[in-house]
């Protein structure tokens, strides 16, 4: 198994950029063949001091291996979504890959 956890910070001057980042990871990224599980939401607030609370929206994608996730990140549909919704709604992303 092989998760990949992206997390978004969006731009704060784009209004609707979370909205359009979670409509295009739906229509660019949950159809690309080979996630076992898709996830995507926006940050839930916590008391707790520990949870970072600082992005807007998260990504959770876990599949069979780590080839599978290669061939996603090169897929026509990732790219897409690239130039169609992350790069004109992101300022910031980081992400976390672990088998």
């Amino acid at each position: 198994m092989f998760s990949h956890v992206v997390i978004f910070w969006t731009h704060p001057d784009k209004p609707n950029a979370v909205a359009d980042l979670l409509a295009g990871a739906e229509k660019y990224l949950k159809p690309i063949p080979g996630v076992l599980h898709f996830h995507i939401g926006k940050m839930v607030g916590s008391h707790r001091p520990v949870v970072d609370q600082s992005y807007q929206v998260a990504l959770n994608l876990v599949f069979p291996d780590k080839k599978a996730q290669d061939d996603y990140q090169v897929h026509p549909l990732h790219i897409e979504f690239v130039e169609k919704a992350f790069k004109p709604n992101c300022a910031k992303v980081v992400v976390y890959d672990f088998e």
